[in-house]
């Protein structure tokens, strides 16, 4: 079997003083998959994200991003590892409202010289990297480019949020209940466009959302509940 974007063995995890929130047996993503991933609110998708970032670490079991183990890193190794190959698409976008939509795209460049370097390597500059993902993403209106992220309509703020996560072609695009905001016309309208996005950069997509409407647009589907084996009563 070829490797695995990402791959679990065996991973558990609890907060201190409490019972094991995480336990899952296996789970792989791999490259190029689009994975719609049912994580409704009180099953672990949080926790699950933050384990994938390497903003947390497994209690036990492994879990390996591009082969690398991320909890053999130091704290810092694994910001870096995440910020080269993984870009996040929240559920609140989190922009940062004051600077303006190009400075908010362009953003993991600056923290990333390997996004920075492919960005500018695919299209020219940073700068032109940012501006073909946003009109690619209909986000080509006049002076647009210059105005404040606080300044847009919820559907654009969406999508500068996906063009911030596709800038310089990470190698994983995880997208956390992204579509909450919107209609159903509006909600399948982005997710096409995302898919597109990442087909064209070559990233993996893990898609966490509550919304089971949308599995069927996936290559696969998988229910958190039920890979989730702290979730299930145990057998006596």
């Amino acid at each position: 079997m070829s490797q695995a974007l990402i791959e679990l063995e065996d991973v558990a995890f609890a907060w201190p003083g409490q019972a094991p929130l995480l336990d899952i047996a296996q789970f792989r993503l791999e490259a190029g998959e689009a994975l719609f991933l049912k994580g409704p609110s009180g099953s672990g998708k949080t926790t699950l994200l933050g384990l994938l970032g390497g903003v947390n670490r497994p209690g036990q079991g492994r879990i390996r991003l591009l082969g690398q183990d991320l909890a053999s890193l130091s704290q810092g190794a694994r910001d870096r590892f995440r910020v080269d190959h993984t870009g996040y698409i929240f559920q609140q976008f989190n922009l940062l409202p004051f600077l303006s939509v190009r400075e908010n795209v362009e953003l993991p460049c600056r923290f990333s010289k390997s996004r920075a370097a492919r960005a500018s390597q695919r299209h020219g500059s940073v700068d032109q990297a940012a501006a073909h993902l946003l009109e690619h993403l209909d986000l080509n209106q006049p002076g647009l480019l210059a105005r404040r992220a606080g300044s847009l309509s919820i559907g654009q703020q969406q999508r500068v949020a996906a063009a911030r996560a596709l800038i310089g072609q990470p190698e994983l695009v995880i997208a956390d209940e992204p579509t909450s905001a919107l209609d159903a016309d509006t909600r399948e309208a982005f997710i096409g466009l995302l898919f597109q996005e990442c087909r064209a950069a070559g990233s993996s997509l893990l898609f966490v959302s509550h919304d089971q409407s949308l599995a069927p647009l996936f290559d696969r589907h998988l229910s958190l509940a039920e890979l989730n084996r702290a979730a299930k009563p145990r057998e006596a």
